[in-house]
């Protein structure tokens, strides 16, 4: 028997959901980067669920002043709840989809390639864009008292990545350093 006081375990899988294509239907498995983080104290018990979720977002600006189309790019969104209840990561990863302007399949054929990119350039979205979607939607559950959302793009036209991050309960984080996810 140890004499610690706390206990910290971090853990770090990948986790696996069956998606299907957007229009041809075709089952495959979409892979996502899911952590938890737990402390135990003498009186309290932490526990943080998180996890990455590749997207798609097509840029606004670009759509708005160019005449042939838009340029996309895959980012990831990354979502890390504290919670009075049982979350599933499905139902992160839902949200996190959703506020993008269209989610990564792992298997498309050429309908779904059309619907997926038709989709992406009805719905665009800057990064923060995706993380304020994300924050208004975990604000709805009453169960989630604490999150931090962060989106990264990787730019398709850019030498550089676009990134914007949103924690709750809302404070001036400008004089710290963020939390890693």
């Amino acid at each position: 028997k140890l004499s610690a006081r706390a206990a910290h375990l971090e853990v770090y899988f990948p986790y696996f959901i069956e998606k299907k294509a957007p229009v041809t239907g075709i089952p495959s498995l979409m892979e996502y980067q899911a952590f938890m983080l737990a402390s135990l104290f003498p009186r309290k018990f932490d526990l943080i669920l998180g996890v990455k979720v590749p997207v798609m977002t097509l840029c606004p600006c670009s759509k708005s002043i160019s005449q042939y189309g838009a340029h996309n790019q895959r980012g990831i969104v990354s979502v890390a709840v504290r919670s009075r209840g049982f979350i599933w990561l499905e139902e992160l990863i839902e949200i996190a989809e959703e506020s993008a302007s269209s989610p990564v399949y792992p298997l498309l054929k050429r309908p779904d390639e059309k619907y997926v990119t038709e989709r992406a350039y009805e719905n665009p979205k800057f990064v923060e864009d995706v993380v304020r979607g994300v924050s208004i939607k975990l604000l709805q559950r009453k169960e989630i008292y604490w999150f931090t959302v962060e989106a990264e793009n990787m730019e398709s036209i850019h030498g550089h990545n676009a990134y914007a991050c949103i924690h709750y309960p809302f404070r001036d984080y400008s004089s710290e350093s963020s939390i890693s996810m």
